[in-house]
C-alpha cells in the first residue's frame, strides 16, 4: 500500500493530509489561535473539589477550568502498587482546594467541556514512552509481533535500567496496543531512576543505542519539567508538546510511508533538523515541494474536504451514507439508494454493506468522529453475511491510529462502536453552528412564523392600550413577503379586527425565524 503524507503550511495555519493509494484517509489542522494541548504539562491548582463528581476542577490557565476525575490520580500508594484500584479512594483523600500538583491533558477541550487531565503523566519519544510515575513497569507494543524481536527491545531495556529480577505481573493497559508487565528489581546498576517505559510499534528493528539514547533524553526531560515545576507559579504551562508537523513524522512514519512532501522550506528546513536527530533514516522520505499548484490540488484534497463536511456520502455503487453528529453520539445511516444490484435483494443489501464498512472506516479517520458510534446497516438476514460485514469494518479499522472498539450487532439490527476522542472533529474545527437553526438543521418556514406574528399582534392588542397607535412589524424578506402576497387577506381581517394598521418593514440582517414588533 502506498501512503503519502502532504503537509500545508500558511502563517495562521497548520494542515497535515494523510493519503493511502491517493485517496485522503486522515486530516489533521492546528491553527495558531487554536494549537491542541494533549500532552501538554501545567502545574494545576485546584479550583473545586466535588466529592460527588469524584473529581476536581483545576485551573491551569485556560478560559475553562480543566476536569481531573479521581481515577486519573497518581498516589504515593498506587505508585508503589501497580494496577491498584484508584476508583476506592475518595477524591477529598486525594485533592484539597488550592493544591497544586503536576498534570497533563489527556482530552482537548470539547465543545463546551474544559479539558480532561490525568496526573499520571506519559512523554513520548520516537521508540519508547516515559511512564515517570510507574516505576518496574515496562509495555511494549502489541503491534510488534515476531517473539524473539520483542524479546530482544525489552531485554535491552532492563540492560539499560539494570534490572535483575523476572516479571512477575502481566497486565493490560489503558491502551489496548500495548501490554505492560511489571518487575520486582534490585537498585538499578547503572545509577538511572528508575522509571517506567513502553516500547512503541516503530521501536520494532532498532538498535541499542538507538533505544537507549531515546531513554537516556526522556530521563533528561523529566528532571528538567520536575526542576521547572519548583519554580513555576500554579496555573502555568511547563511542558508542551511538540507542534503537529513534528508530531506526524514522530508518529506516523513508518514502513510503509513512501514520501513526506512539505511546501514550506522553513518547516521542511525544521523538519530535516529534526528528522537528522532522532529518525535519520527517514531523511531519503521528507521533500520541499516547490511547486506553483498548491500541494493539496494533486490529489484534490480540498475537495475531499468538503465532501467530509456534508451529512450525505456517496458511494460508488449508487447507496450512500447518512452522517449526523449530535452531543450524545453519532448515527451513521446506510442505504442502498440508486444500487439495485442484479441477482436478488439480499445480495443486493450485503454488497451495499460490505462498500458501506469500507466507507464508514474512512469517514471516522477523515472526519475524526468519536466517542459513541452507532452504525445503522441495511438489515441482514443472513448471519454469514453479518458476520462478513462486521470482520470488513474491523479490518478497515486496523489501520486507524486511533483505539476503537466494536460491539457485535444488536436485536435492533445496530452495530455499536466507540472510537477514543482525544481532539475536536473535522466539522468541529472547521464549522460553527448555524446562528439561524442553532444546530437543529431545521428552521421554522416563513408561512409559521407569519402565523405567530398574527398571534402576537392579538396578545399585544389585548395587553395593552394601543388606541392612536399603529403596529409595525419588522421581519425578514421571506416572512414579510409571504405576509403582503399570499396571507394579504389575513392582513386585513386583523387589521379589521383589532383597529388599527398594521405596517411591514423588511430587516436585511434578520434570519428567518426572527422579528419584531413595535407599536408607533
Amino acid at each position: 500500500m502506498s501512503e503519502e503524507i502532504l503537509i500545508n503550511i500558511t502563517p495562521r495555519e497548520i494542515r497535515v493530509a494523510m493519503v493511502e493509494n491517493g485517496v485522503l484517509q486522515e486530516m489533521m489542522i492546528e491553527r495558531t489561535s487554536k494549537r491542541g494541548l494533549v500532552s501538554n504539562i501545567y502545574k494545576g491548582r485546584a479550583c473545586r473539589v466535588l466529592p460527588g463528581m469524584q473529581a476536581a476542577f483545576m485551573d491551569i490557565g485556560l478560559e475553562r477550568a480543566a476536569f481531573l476525575h479521581a481515577s486519573d490520580i497518581v498516589t504515593l500508594q498506587s505508585q508503589m502498587e501497580f494496577g491498584r484500584n484508584k476508583t476506592e479512594v475518595s477524591i477529598n483523600e486525594l485533592m484539597h482546594e488550592g493544591q497544586t500538583s503536576l498534570v497533563q491533558v489527556i482530552k482537548d477541550p470539547l465543545g463546551s467541556k474544559g479539558a480532561r487531565l490525568t496526573t499520571e503523566i506519559s512523554i513520548p519519544s520516537r521508540y519508547v514512552v516515559i511512564l515517570p510515575y510507574s516505576p518496574n513497569t515496562i509495555g511494549i507494543s502489541t503491534r510488534i509481533e515476531r517473539e524473539e524481536e520483542r524479546h530482544r527491545l525489552k531485554e535491552i531495556v532492563l540492560k539499560h535500567l539494570g534490572y535483575t529480577g523476572q516479571s512477575s505481573v502481566e497486565q493490560s493497559s489503558d491502551d489496548a496496543n500495548v501490554k505492560l508487565e511489571t518487575f520486582s528489581s534490585t537498585q538499578s546498576r547503572t545509577g538511572k531512576v528508575n522509571f517506567g517505559f513502553i516500547i512503541r510499534t516503530a521501536a520494532e528493528g532498532c538498535t541499542e543505542e538507538m533505544l537507549c539514547a531515546d531513554m537516556d533524553f526522556l530521563t533528561r526531560l523529566w528532571k528538567d519539567i520536575k526542576e521547572k515545576e519548583q519554580t513555576a507559579k500554579p496555573s502555568s504551562l511547563i511542558y508542551e508538546d511538540l507542534s503537529l508537523v513534528i508530531r506526524t513524522i514522530r508518529d506516523l512514519m513508518g514502513t510503509t510511508i513512501e514520501k513526506v512532501r512539505i511546501d514550506s522550506r522553513e518547516t521542511y528546513v525544521e523538519v530535516i533538523s529534526f528528522a537528522q536527530k532522532f529518525i535519520p533514516d527517514l531523511i531519503p522520505l521528507i521533500e520541499h515541494y516547490p511547486g506553483e499548484r498548491p500541494i493539496f490540488d494533486l490529489y484534490n484534497i480540498e475537495d475531499e474536504i468538503t465532501k467530509a463536511l456534508d451529512r450525505k456520502v456517496q458511494l460508488k455503487s449508487g447507496g450512500y451514507l447518512v452522517v449526523d453528529q449530535t452531543e450524545a453520539m453519532t448515527t451513521i445511516d446506510v442505504n442502498t439508494g440508486a444500487f439495485v444490484g442484479s441477482r436478488n435483494l439480499e445480495e443486493t443489501i450485503f454488497k451495499t454493506n460490505l462498500e458501506a464498512a469500507q466507507a464508514i472506516a474512512r469517514q471516522l479517520r477523515l472526519r475524526n468522529l468519536g466517542g459513541i458510534i452507532i452504525l445503522d446497516f441495511i438489515d441482514m438476514t443472513d448471519a454469514e453475511h453479518r458476520r462478513q460485514v462486521l470482520r470488513t469494518l474491523e479490518k478497515c479499522l486496523e489501520r486507524d491510529h486511533t483505539k476503537s472498539h466494536i460491539s457485535e450487532v444488536s436485536s435492533l439490527g445496530l452495530v455499536q462502536m466507540t472510537r477514543k476522542r482525544t481532539r475536536e472533529s473535522l466539522e468541529h474545527v472547521l464549522c460553527k453552528t448555524c446562528p439561524t437553526c442553532s444546530g437543529r438543521g431545521t428552521i421554522k418556514t416563513p408561512e409559521t412564523i407569519c402565523y405567530e406574528i398574527f398571534r402576537e399582534i392579538l396578545r399585544e392588542s389585548r395587553q395593552f392600550e394601543i388606541e392612536n397607535q399603529q403596529v409595525l412589524v419588522i421581519a425578514s424578506q421571506e416572512v414579510v413577503d409571504m405576509v403582503l402576497d399570499e396571507e394579504s387577506a389575513s392582513v386585513a381581517q386583523l387589521e379589521e379586527f383589532i383597529n388599527r394598521p398594521i405596517r411591514f418593514q423588511v430587516e436585511s440582517s434578520y434570519g428567518q425565524e426572527q422579528y419584531d414588533i413595535v407599536l408607533t
